[in-house]
């Protein structure tokens, strides 16, 4: 705590981050998925903590997780719109990643270019012997703010990979669970983005952490500082709470689950308020509910075409402007 205040960072949050260049050393490889041809997209992330931040060493030592993996879906003919699509906790496989945002729908009706960045620690990125998504949502929390500062860092890399190929391309950004949380993040540190859209976010990891984990860890945490003050003060600096969104407000979107369990609707709520209150659709279900709910669809559908990343609208939505009690 004492090294993030004396350097700026409480304060300053954006000031934690810096600002990649278009990545080098990057490799392309041909597959194919759920009957959807795609591009693996590898290259060497060059994130690192800052000298001397605890957890640097630690944080350097996975190895699988210092190269960055997204999934490229390609949209037929040339200088199509782009949309960085964020994957939830445990995903980060071709699999459950284009199924979850509906690649097919998105990028071979409507046009649109996918790239479905890896997040760390996540699908070819985990540590060994863990599974996919393990150590980035930890009690230890110094990990927890790296995944986020390396996801936005890498993301970032990857719009600059897409700008360079490209350089009048529209990019927006549309994350799931915790992707929503990085969607939201990168938001607030990247300019000229044409939309962001939260799916079901998380907002603020250490509230999160003290709701959900049973009553022994919670008294261990208390006794430790683990979840207390100074945790929730250094997160700060990856906060989408604090951080403040680059873009227009009629560029952000948010949708929700009324039953949301997970991520709460507690939490979509806050992001709501701290953007302005955008668009907003809340649908009845729970945590994964979005992804039968054509409410949610439609939205996001409406989402891209107001931000001019795709031609066709879809039916006119009640995009809500409040939120449940």
């Amino acid at each position: 705590h004492e090294m993030f205040s004396s350097r700026g960072w409480l304060d300053h949050p954006e000031r934690y981050h810096a600002d990649p260049d278009v990545p080098m050393g990057c490799m392309v490889t041909r597959a194919r998925a759920l009957n959807v041809s795609y591009e693996h997209l590898t290259f060497p992330s060059r994130f690192e903590p800052h000298p001397g931040e605890p957890g640097r060493e630690r944080w350097l030592s996975y190895e699988a997780n210092r190269t960055a993996h997204a999934w490229v879906v390609r949209a037929r003919g040339q200088d199509k719109p782009w949309l960085v699509c964020v994957h939830g906790w445990g995903m980060g496989t071709p699999f459950m990643d284009l199924r979850a945002f509906r690649a097919r729908r998105l990028a071979h009706e409507l046009g649109v270019n996918l790239l479905v960045p890896v997040l760390p620690l996540h699908g070819p990125r985990q540590k060994v012997g863990a599974n996919g998504g393990e150590g980035f949502m930890t009690i230890d929390l110094i990990d927890s703010l790296h995944g986020f500062a390396q996801a936005a860092w890498d993301i970032r890399s990857a719009i600059r990979w897409i700008r360079f190929h490209q350089p009048s391309a529209r990019v927006g950004i549309y994350g799931l669970s915790l992707g929503g949380y990085t969607a939201a993040l990168t938001a607030s540190l990247e300019e000229n983005l044409a939309c962001a859209i939260a799916g079901i976010p998380a907002t603020d990891i250490v509230d999160l952490y003290r709701r959900h984990s049973p009553p022994g860890v919670r008294r261990k945490a208390s006794e430790t500082g683990a979840l207390g003050p100074e945790a929730a003060a250094v997160h700060r600096v990856v906060s989408p709470l604090v951080l403040a969104p680059k873009l227009e407000r009629d560029r952000r979107f948010l949708f929700a689950g009324v039953g949301d369990r997970m991520s709460t609707s507690r939490q979509a709520r806050r992001l709501w308020e701290h953007w302005d209150k955008p668009k907003m659709a809340w649908y009845a279900g729970g945590h994964v509910g979005f992804f039968w709910t054509s409410q949610v669809s439609r939205f996001v559908e409406e989402a891209l075409a107001q931000s001019g990343l795709t031609n066709r609208e879809p039916p006119g939505l009640r995009s809500l402007t409040s939120s449940p009690s």
